[in-house]
């Protein structure tokens, strides 16, 4: 069965920092992306940030970009969002997102992933 853990969400003042986590297991096929995505109240969820093993670089939706940085451990299967200068638009449960390997990949967050684990709220709040 997979499972998608996510761990590491809270309450943080602006300016803040948070690192997000998530731990992978029971894949029985080969995934190439995972990523990160955010859903605040009232609104879409949105892709923030997806890593692939492909040799091409991350993609951070722009609100994001030079703030918060993704990185995968293929070891540990363990995919991170490290989350610096936190802003209260930043607010939302994050969900962490894996799909199954596909002949193409457009180096965006996929509007389709496979599976995803069940959220962790992150709340910018002074």
């Amino acid at each position: 069965q997979v499972q998608l853990v996510e761990s590491g969400g809270g309450l943080v003042q602006p300016g803040g920092s948070l690192r997000l986590s998530c731990v992978a297991s029971g894949f029985t096929r080969d995934y190439d992306v995972m990523g990160w995505f955010r859903q605040a109240p009232g609104k879409e969820r949105e892709g923030v940030s997806c890593i692939s093993d492909y040799e091409i670089r991350p993609y951070y939706v722009d609100s994001v970009k030079g703030r918060f940085t993704i990185s995968r451990d293929n070891v540990k299967n363990t995919v991170y969002l490290e989350m610096n200068s936190l802003k209260p638009e930043d607010t939302a449960v994050y969900y962490c997102a894996a799909r199954i390997r596909q002949t193409y990949y457009n180096g965006r967050c996929p509007a389709r992933m496979n599976y995803w684990g069940q959220g962790t709220q992150v709340t910018v709040s002074s």
